[in-house]
């Protein structure tokens, strides 16, 4: 249970990896993960959930299938399920990710990163 407020810029400075996010609170049976990015993540979809992106520090673009969306400090962008994307972060990049507990970040449970709580 969360007892107290949650400093985002404190939580990550608790680790260095890459496209592996970190839940820093639950709500409604979601995880409320941080996590940075830098270069590309592989083309995935959710079947069964959007994908919720935003941007704290840096810069993102979501590629889909039929265009670019690039996110810049301050906004957000849902993908909605079933729809094939691929981030990508030129530079080191801080987001919030919203997601069911248990979503597999890259689509499949076989290749996704573990659940982490810091």
């Amino acid at each position: 249970m969360l007892t107290d407020k949650v400093n985002l810029a404190e939580k990550l400075t608790k680790f260095d990896e890459y496209w592996a996010p970190r839940t820093v609170a639950t709500l409604n049976g979601q995880d409320i993960m941080v996590v940075k990015v830098r270069g590309e993540f592989v083309w995935h979809k959710h079947d069964d959930t959007d994908d919720f992106f935003l941007v704290l520090q840096g810069r993102l673009t979501i590629h889909l299938r039929d265009r670019d969306v690039v996110l810049g400090p301050g906004e957000m962008f849902v993908v909605p399920r079933g729809v094939e994307h691929k981030p990508v972060a030129d530079e080191e990049t801080h987001l919030v990710i919203i997601e069911p507990t248990g979503t597999p970040n890259t689509g499949d449970a076989a290749t996704a990163v573990p659940r982490r709580v810091i």
